[in-house]
């Protein structure tokens, strides 16, 4: 008996259907902590993230000292801007790796 082509997509949608079941868990959104990051690798994250602001504000503040020649005073103050920078984004990265407060209300 020869196959017509609406036995062929009913069969085609059965197959979609059970793939899309299966992939359904997969496909669900995970949360970081979800991914069981180690300690320590949140950890170096966090200190590269600091290193890396205080690193750029340095080079900002050391550019603009010899463009405008009021060393070292722009790279004090880059530094600070640098390292604050660094900590705002250490402690955005510390609240995605946080549990959730389901009981407290978060004003972001």
């Amino acid at each position: 008996m020869a196959e017509t082509d609406a036995d062929r997509r009913a069969r085609l949608d059965a197959l979609e259907a059970k793939l899309a079941e299966k992939r359904a868990p997969e496909m669900a959104e995970k949360r970081h902590q979800d991914e069981h990051h180690s300690q320590v690798q949140m950890g170096w994250r966090m200190v590269t993230e600091l290193v890396a602001g205080l690193g750029i504000g340095f080079g900002m503040g050391y550019g603009l000292d010899m463009v405008f020649d009021t060393a070292p005073w722009l790279m004090i103050v880059m530094t600070l801007f640098g390292f604050a920078a660094g900590i705002n984004v250490m402690l955005r990265t510390a609240r995605e790796f946080a549990p959730d407060n389901s009981g407290k209300d978060e004003k972001d």
